[in-house]
């Protein structure tokens, strides 16, 4: 038979994959999961458990947080990368780690064929495609959902008439869960005007009692919650625990996909909305402006770049080398108040605080230039605009 993984979720779409290329096409179905954060022990094993009621050879589970968190989330972190402003590249970033350790997993059986779930009209088809080919351009990539353009109620009746009925329908909201957050696809997010009810939310409010929480950065990185220190993705997962019940850190994000149509998706990202506002605000009190200038642009490109699947470009590995310079003096604590749906950032305290300098404090006294200092510098510094107006006259 012929040998081939499936990146399989449990989900509709790779469920119908599992059936359908073992029963139809006489493929050997090898499913395999990436854990990148989002999954307790008990559903991994469901998980499994129908993997193998659905027919499939053999499934295999590969734990990947420490490697995401190392490879791409520390990156966001740094970067402070919101796309659009707004969204933490939740599902987009983990994409990326997932079709990475599916290909290397492909070769190390020597199967000849890979499988991905995706529609053609997303843009995980890329991110899965471009890593596929690029690590493994050999290996044929088999995606029946986008060659056979099938909707979803296609593939719940194809699974009702072999024996496969999970209750699909009662599905009414697509969930994908991660590390750095979890996204919400709905009815609503198909228009442009109705928001996700609560209800649509994985998690719900349960704090109502404000709350303040300290995080510890090192060189960027978080060490430490409350002063419990910790590996980077333990701390990710307390806090994210700890924000969602206050409903922190759900959004809609409406952005340009990589086929150049408008995209709108739900999400809730209580840890990383509050990790990188920690993080960006350490960085104002701790890097000069100009660092926090090109730092900015620099990091909105890797995280399109991320978003688009281009991880395996160098130009990636480049500014990941600039990032990490940049957090050389990013150390110090951060302070945080939690409250039901918002947070707000209190203050810092920094050995490598700026702020807290012998030159002076802003507005009220200088300290390391005189009055006339401050004449001359202020003469120089409008000179081009002067000689530009002088010259053109004001319009």
């Amino acid at each position: 038979m012929k040998k081939l993984i499936l990146a399989y979720s449990g989900g509709l779409d790779t469920s119908y994959c599992a059936v359908h290329l073992s029963k139809d096409e006489n493929f050997e179905v090898h499913a395999v999961s990436v854990n990148t954060g989002g999954f307790t022990t008990n559903e991994i094993n469901t998980i499994e458990q129908k993997a193998y009621a659905l027919g499939v050879k053999t499934y295999k589970n590969i734990q990947a947080v420490t490697n995401y968190y190392q490879k791409v989330v520390k990156y966001l972190i740094f970067g402070n990368v919101l796309k659009n402003n707004t969204y933490p590249l939740s599902v987009s970033a983990e994409r990326i780690i997932q079709a990475i350790e599916i290909i290397e997993y492909a070769k190390s059986i020597g199967a000849n064929y890979i499988a991905h779930g995706s529609t053609g009209a997303g843009n995980d088809q890329v991110r899965f495609d471009l890593i596929f080919n690029t690590l493994a351009p050999t290996i044929k990539i088999i995606t029946p959902i986008r060659d056979n353009t099938l909707t979803r109620q296609q593939e719940i009746d194809y699974l009702q008439k072999n024996g496969v009925d999970m209750e699909w329908q009662k599905a009414k909201y697509s969930i994908n869960k991660g590390l750095w957050g979890t996204s919400v696809g709905g009815d609503e997010t198909l228009t442009s005007h109705l928001p996700l009810p609560n209800e649509a939310y994985p998690s719900q409010l349960k704090n109502t009692e404000t709350s303040t929480i300290k995080i510890s950065f090192e060189k960027g990185e978080p060490v430490a919650l409350n002063d419990t220190k910790n590996d980077a993705h333990t701390i990710i997962e307390q806090i994210n625990e700890l924000a969602s019940s206050y409903a922190i850190g759900r959004d809609i994000h409406v952005g340009d996909t990589i086929l150049g149509i408008k995209g709108r998706v739900g999400f809730e990202a209580a840890a990383a909305t509050v990790i990188i506002k920690a993080h960006h605000v350490l960085e104002k009190h701790t890097l000069t402006k100009w660092q926090l200038q090109h730092k900015e642009y620099v990091s909105n490109w890797y995280g399109t770049h991320l978003h688009e699947g281009l991880y395996l470009d160098p130009v990636m590995r480049d500014i990941e080398v600039m990032l990490n310079n940049s957090q050389k003096n990013v150390t110090g604590d951060v302070f945080i108040t939690l409250q039901p749906y918002y947070f707000t950032i209190n203050g810092i305290q920094s050995p490598h605080d700026l702020l807290q300098s012998d030159f002076g404090s802003y507005g009220e006294e200088n300290k390391a230039w005189t009055a006339q200092d401050a004449k001359g510098f202020i003469n120089i510094y409008g000179n081009q605009t002067k000689i530009y107006q002088n010259t053109n006259g004001y319009d």
